[in-house]
């Protein structure tokens, strides 16, 4: 008779290896992103996301933990993957109107904007294919190894101690703390909301979808309606409110609706 909690039949971390692999992985990240950058934005931005995302793997593979139940790799169905493709719409644009009420109590440094609209200048595109590389480098590469960390790892390795909603805004904290210090309100947030879609869907797919879906919109948009000529707009504090009220009330309707899968959500070691 095989022992209870054995490496042959776990299929999460443990509570404390869980966040440390994400603490890992966000100091390689660190480490190599500005050695990386001599190969270019793009190359330097797939390291940075490869760097973050294999101490978790490892993690896994050296619990002998198969990534399919280890990650929750559930296909989600076609009504599932709707509702996180709409979920992710909504977020975007709650987001836009926390950055918006944000940027009006809390105005960005001119140095910070600055740098975001030189990456997104490296990035911009030159034809399709061009395109396609750009928006796998800075919006779905970053959706997969972030979800596989945050949602895949680090949720379900700390829902046994600290159950479903103690994960959730525990492993969104440590979401927000992998991104500059401006963006952790925007990210704990949106982590919140992944984290949400992780448990009730019982599957790392939609989270991933709706988090590619938000880094995809985000950077097409920028790439449209942004301006690097023009100084940055002055915050609109009452068209913020009104975003992010309708982007909370769209979340939690989509959201609301994906129950599927969620007694599965996060399996604890057998």
């Amino acid at each position: 008779m095989r022992q209870a909690g054995s490496a042959a039949t776990r299929t999460i971390l443990p509570a404390w290896l869980g966040p440390l692999t994400a603490i890992l992985g966000f100091l390689a990240m660190v480490a190599l992103l500005r050695p990386a950058s001599a190969l270019g934005t793009r190359p330097a931005l797939l390291v940075a996301e490869l760097a973050l995302v294999v101490p978790a793997l490892l993690a896994l593979a050296a619990l002998r933990i198969p990534f399919g139940p280890g990650l929750a790799l559930v296909a989600p169905g076609r009504r599932i993957a709707l509702l996180a493709v709409a979920t992710g719409l909504g977020f975007w644009v709650g987001s836009l109107g926390l950055l918006e009420l944000q940027s009006f109590f809390w105005p960005p440094a001119k140095g910070y904007v600055e740098t975001f609209r030189r990456l997104h200048e490296a990035l911009r595109p030159r034809g399709p294919l061009d395109l396609l590389a750009s928006v796998g480098a800075i919006a779905l590469l970053p959706a997969v190894c972030e979800e596989i960390v945050l949602r895949g790892v680090v949720l379900p390795s700390l829902r046994p101690a600290l159950g479903a909603a103690g994960a959730v805004a525990a492993s969104s904290l440590l979401f927000a703390l992998i991104h500059d210090a401006y963006r952790m309100p925007f990210t704990f947030a949106v982590g919140l909301g992944l984290g949400a879609l992780r448990v009730r869907t019982g599957s790392l797919v939609p989270p991933v979808l709706a988090h590619a879906l938000l880094n995809t919109t985000t950077f097409l948009a920028a790439w449209v309606l942004d301006d690097p000529a023009q100084e940055l707009a002055d915050a609109r504090p009452l068209l913020g409110t009104a975003l992010l009220g309708a982007g909370v009330v769209a979340s939690l309707l989509t959201l609301r609706a994906a129950r599927t899968g969620a007694a599965t959500a996060a399996p604890a070691p057998r």
